[in-house]
C-alpha cells in the first residue's frame, strides 16, 4: 500500500488560526470517509513547540521545520496579521525554500503568500492573496503577478489562497485532485460547507464592499444600483438623481469606492448577473437585459474584466458545484 501524503503546515506567531485548522479538517474529513491513500497532517514552526495564533489561542508544533524531512506531498504556509515579520525571517523562509523543493506541491492562504513571496517561490508567478493585503503584496515583491480576485490560484504546483476561509475551498480542490470528485463531495458535505466555489470566484461581493455609511449621497446611489441594476444608472443619471454635478459625482465615487460611477454600476451589474446565471434559467440575451447590459456580448466583456470567466463558464461552474452538495 501507498503511504499517505505528507501535509505539513507551516505556522508561526501571530497566525491566523483558521489558516491552520481549515485545510487540516479537510484532509481529516477525508481520511474519515475512506481516503484510498489519505493524509497525515503535521504541524511545524521555525522554532517548535507553541504557537500562539492571532486570536490568542495556542497550538501546538509537532516538529520544528528544520526538522522536517522528505519527501512531503504537500507544504503549507498559513497567514496572519505578522506575515511580514514571519516573510523577514531569514530562518523561517530558508526553511519554507528548503522543504518546497522536497514537495509535490505548495500553497499559501491568505498572507501566507507573503512568505512564500520572501522565499522567492513565487517569482514569475500568478499568485492570489487577502484582497486587503493584495496592493501590499504587489509593491513589496514586483516579480510577483498579484490577482487579488479568485479565491485561489494554481500556478504549476505552487497554489495560492485568498482570505481565512478560501482555505477550505483549495483544500477541497486539493482532495478532489488526490482522491476524486465523490470523497471531496462528502468531505465538503461532512463539513457543512459548499462544493466547491470555482476558484475564479471573486473574493468579496460588491455589495458587500458598499461604501462608507457615512457619506449620503454615495451610499444611497450605490443601494440605489444595487436594487435597479437594469436601470439608467448612468454617470448623468445618477448626479441629476443625486443633485450634484457629474464632475462631482465622480470625485466623490473616487473617494469613497475608489473608482469612477461608470465603473461601480459594472461592477454591481456584473455580480446581479452572476447571481442570475446562478439561480435561474434566464438565458444570457435575457440576463443582460434585467442587468443593463445591452447584449450578450457586453455582458461577456464584464464577465472576463471582474470575473476571468464567461457568463455560460460561471454558470456552468456554479450549477455543477452546486449539484455535488
Amino acid at each position: 500500500m501507498l503511504e499517505p501524503r505528507r501535509m505539513v503546515i507551516v505556522g508561526y506567531p501571530g497566525a491566523e488560526m483558521l489558516d491552520i485548522a481549515s485545510p487540516a479538517d479537510v484532509f481529516d474529513a477525508a481520511n474519515r470517509l475512506g481516503a484510498e491513500r489519505g493524509y497525515t497532517i503535521e504541524l511545524a514552526g521555525a522554532d517548535g513547540g507553541e504557537i500562539r495564533c492571532q486570536s490568542g489561542l495556542r497550538l501546538l508544533a509537532d516538529l520544528r521545520l528544520d526538522q522536517v524531512r522528505g519527501p512531503l506531498d504537500t507544504i503549507l504556509v498559513a497567514g496572519g496579521r505578522t506575515h511580514e515579520a514571519a516573510a523577514a525571517d531569514p530562518r523561517l523562509t530558508a526553511q519554507v525554500r528548503r522543504l518546497a523543493h522536497l514537495s509535490r506541491r505548495v500553497a499559501s492562504v491568505c498572507t501566507g503568500a507573503t512568505v512564500l513571496a520572501a522565499a522567492g517561490l513565487l517569482n514569475g508567478r500568478r499568485a492570489t492573496t487577502h484582497w486587503a493585503y493584495a496592493d501590499l503584496l504587489a509593491a513589496q515583491y514586483p516579480l510577483v503577478e498579484v490577482d487579488a480576485g479568485p479565491l485561489f490560484i494554481r500556478d504549476g504546483r505552487i497554489a495560492t489562497a485568498a482570505g481565512v476561509t478560501s482555505a477550505l475551498d483549495l483544500a477541497l480542490a486539493f482532495v478532489e485532485e488526490d482522491e476524486g470528485a465523490s470523497l471531496a463531495r462528502e468531505a465538503a458535505r461532512r463539513l457543512v460547507t459548499y462544493l466547491q466555489r470555482p476558484s475564479n470566484q471573486a473574493q468579496i461581493s460588491t455589495f458587500l464592499a458598499a461604501p462608507p455609511p457615512e457619506h449620503r449621497i454615495v451610499r444611497d446611489l450605490a443601494a440605489h444600483a444595487v436594487a435597479h441594476p437594469g436601470a439608467d444608472l448612468s454617470t448623468a443619471a445618477l448626479a441629476a438623481r443625486a443633485g450634484v454635478s457629474a464632475r462631482q459625482l465622480a470625485r466623490l465615487f473616487a473617494a469613497h469606492v475608489g473608482t469612477t460611477p461608470g465603473r461601480y454600476v459594472r461592477m454591481v451589474r456584473t455580480e446581479a448577473a452572476a447571481r442570475l446565471l446562478e439561480t435561474s434559467e434566464l438565458p444570457l440575451a435575457a440576463v443582460a437585459r434585467r442587468c443593463g447590459f445591452g447584449s450578450t456580448e457586453t455582458l461577456r466583456t464584464a464577465f472576463l474584466e471582474h470575473l476571468d470567466t464567461t457568463p455560460s463558464t460561471h454558470r456552468r461552474l456554479h450549477r455543477r458545484a452546486a449539484s455535488r452538495v
